[in-house]
């Protein structure tokens, strides 16, 4: 049955983070024979396809972003990143999450493209901030637009000292530098904190992540790209910068911005506050009058790009490119990646000579589209596109098993820092996403499964990495429960070794406390008054023990010294 576009119901549910709009969009979707649903991240579409699969089974579902395909026979329902959705497709219901990113610089002009070309047979909805509602309104006329409240309240809670933010609070910075800085500050003065970059990939994300879930350390360290993503337990979010270079210049961010990433305290019914570290000081009333009540200054225009090509020629593929939007709402997208990536291999001779026909341009258009995920775009790049088209334009039309394998064998080293393991995981991640292109490769799962085992090596080497640089589990662990002001659970071995809530802290020796000599700065401070706190009980026993002791049990060394049970105890001194 054909539907016409009076039928077709599409409805834009608008509002804050923390309304419940992508669980609706969920159970909508579930209502339906068959749908369809974008996310901006793969970590929301793995997190929302492994909530689909408990609830209808593996078998219904598909997965499908850049880097991960899960495709069984015949699935009624698409969790996808919005790049990836497969728009030739037709579904009875269709969603696309956080379509205010329409006006984002970068990917700006995929969410523009679903906005006015993606629908379901029988309904459509999209979601995300209110920003988007008068321009929704003036490109998409047919959509009926819903509000939703925020389940919690938002308050600003003021600057405070990193060393006085609460606990389950996120520190917001917005470059690597800045977030190992602050993170290095939190391990000695709290015990560590997590770390979230948009660097990381989605394993390595996870684990920080997780030890924060499970209360391993109390604070997050992370750049604005935990303004989207998984549901966390925070209370407090501080901002440790307000401006950020965005790739082009160095701008302050937008009090939506703000917002968004303010957002993340506080999730259903819990209240969350925001604030700033001391160094940047107090927000201004406004600003926080808007973030408070999530009022935003509304979208001006959003970014396009012509998705009708011309591939009759590389000269009309490039100039289809570069067709003016069709509206003064909409701003032409001239920098995109892959746009850049074919004018560079557009200017290779060789690249050139292959690239005469229909066949041939859509092929490089797609070689293109791999991603460059350390984001420089660089000539070593350009030069992988350029092997890619060669190989896959040539007489086998397939990449060399062999050439693949010596690529990826580069990668697969878990040796050197942060910034060295950061930079493979992005590597094998193109590398991922040429795996899922299936009639690129012979035996394309062999390397699908081959580049992920990789990623997840680097990625848990990554997260050791990052755990032993920033958090002292130990002093993380004092520092909580001292902060908790509860009862410290500790214990003397035979041997005299302390434990401190499970932790070796240091050696009782008779009724001297020796502390780890490895501990220094913060968490030699944490070991003491621990010890303290701890040991007093233990001390008591053994002086009530002194007190009754046999002779035998007492010892005069040549020195003077009394020992008791072997250990020193007093010394004998001179009188007056």
């Amino acid at each position: 049955m054909a539907w016409s576009d009076s039928e077709r119901r599409v409805v834009a549910v608008l509002g804050p983070t923390n309304t419940g709009k992508t669980h609706l969009a969920v159970e909508r979707m579930l209502g339906h024979a068959t749908g369809m649903i974008g996310f901006p991240l793969r970590l929301l579409a793995r997190e929302n396809y492994d909530r689909v699969v408990r609830l209808k089974g593996r078998g219904q579902v598909a997965l499908i972003t850049g880097e991960e395909r899960i495709l069984p026979a015949r699935p009624r329902w698409y969790v996808c990143t919005v790049e990836s959705m497969p728009m030739d497709r037709e579904v009875d219901f269709l969603a696309v999450d956080e379509v205010q990113m329409a006006a984002d610089a970068d990917r700006g002009h995929v969410f523009t493209d679903r906005l006015l070309h993606a629908r379901g047979r029988e309904e459509t909805m999209f979601l995300g901030a209110e920003t988007i509602r008068p321009l929704l309104r003036r490109l998409v006329p047919e959509a009926a637009v819903e509000s939703r409240p925020r389940f919690s309240k938002l308050t600003y809670a003021g600057p405070r000292k990193l060393t006085r933010l609460p606990r389950r609070s996120a520190v917001v910075a917005f470059s690597a530098a800045e977030v190992y800085e602050i993170a290095e500050l939190m391990r000695r003065q709290r015990g560590g904190a997590a770390v979230v970059l948009g660097a990381l990939s989605p394993r390595a994300r996870n684990a920080q992540v997780g030890m924060y879930q499970a209360g391993e350390v109390d604070h997050l360290v992370a750049t604005d790209a935990i303004g989207m993503g998984l549901n966390m337990d925070i209370h407090h979010v501080a901002f440790a910068r307000l401006n950020k270079f965005d790739g082009r210049v160095m701008r302050r961010l937008s009090a939506s911005e703000l917002g968004q990433i303010a957002g993340r305290a506080g999730r259903y019914m819990r209240d969350g506050t925001f604030g700033t570290t001391d160094a940047v000081g107090a927000l201004d009333p406004d600003l926080v009058e808007a973030i408070e009540g999530h009022r935003f200054e509304p979208l001006r225009r959003l970014a396009w790009r012509n998705a009708d090509l011309d591939f009759a020629s590389l000269p009309g593929l490039l100039a289809s490119l570069e067709e003016a939007p069709p509206d003064p709402a909409l701003w032409r997208k001239t920098d995109a990646e892959d746009h850049l990536s074919l004018i560079a291999l557009a200017r290779r001779a060789e690249v050139a000579a292959r690239a005469r026909d229909p066949a041939a341009l859509r092929l490089l258009w797609e070689v293109a589209q791999v991603p460059d995920f350390r984001k420089i775009l660089s000539d070593t790049h350009i030069g992988l596109l350029a092997r890619l088209y060669g190989h896959l334009s040539g007489p086998g039309g397939r990449l060399p098993a062999d050439w693949v394998a010596g690529q990826v064998a580069r990668i697969d080293r878990m040796d050197g820092d942060i910034d060295t393991l950061t930079g493979r995981i992005a590597h094998i991640r193109s590398w991922t996403y040429i795996s899922h292109r299936g009639d690129w490769l012979d035996d394309a799962a062999h390397w699908q499964e081959r580049a992920l085992a990789i990623e997840d090596r680097l990625s848990d080497a990554l997260h050791e990495r990052l755990t032993q640089r920033f958090v002292d589990r130990r002093t993380a662990v004092l520092v909580r429960r001292m902060d908790e002001d509860e009862k410290l659970i500790g214990a003397v071995r035979e041997n005299g070794e302390v434990l401190v809530e499970g932790e070796h802290v240091g050696r009782l020796d008779g009724f001297r406390f020796l502390p780890d000599a490895s501990a220094e700065g913060e968490d030699a401070r944490a070991i003491l008054t621990a010890a303290r706190r701890s040991l007093r009980d233990e001390i008591l026993r053994r002086v009530a023990a002194l007190e009754g002791a046999p002779d035998r049990t007492f010892g005069l060394r040549g020195d003077g010294r009394i020992t008791w049970r072997g250990a020193v105890i007093a010394r004998l001194a001179p009188g007056e």
